[in-house]
Parts: C-alpha cells; structure tokens; sequence
C-alpha cells in the first residue's frame, strides 16, 4: 500500500480554516497565531509532513484545492 503525505508551509498561512473544515482529523486552528497545524508533522526548513491514512486522502486532497494560497500538497 502506497503511503499518503501530506506537506503544509505553515509560514504562508492566512488562516483562511478551509483545510480544518473540509479535514478536521488532519487540521487545527492555533490559538497562538491564527494558523493552522497540520497535526503530528515534523517541521523540516518551514515545511510540516506528516502520512495520513487512505480514507483520509480525499479530504486531505479537497483541503489543497481549496487553499487560497496554495500551501499545502498530497502526495502519494
């Protein structure tokens, strides 16, 4: 089975909450900065990954296309 990942450059976030509503087991809101947080990533250069289960590819995959600012990418 093929690992799903997913990348988010948090730095560039405007906190629009797009992928926190459309994939709220993957996504949060932080409190400090209005930002989300791809939940239990690594931080790599300003780069969050982390691998997600299949059923939640396609939420994960409707949270990229809705970014404004076009910021975070699925992989597979």
């Amino acid at each position: 089975m093929a690992k799903i990942v997913v990348t988010h450059q948090r730095d560039k976030c405007i906190g629009c909450n797009y992928c926190v509503e459309l994939a709220p087991d993957n996504w949060r809101m932080s409190k400090k900065d209005g930002k989300s947080v791809l939940l239990n990533s690594v931080d790599k250069k300003g780069f969050h990954t982390t691998y997600i289960k299949p059923e939640e590819e396609e939420a994960n995959r409707l949270a990229a296309k809705a970014c404004p600012v076009n910021i975070i990418q699925v992989r597979s």
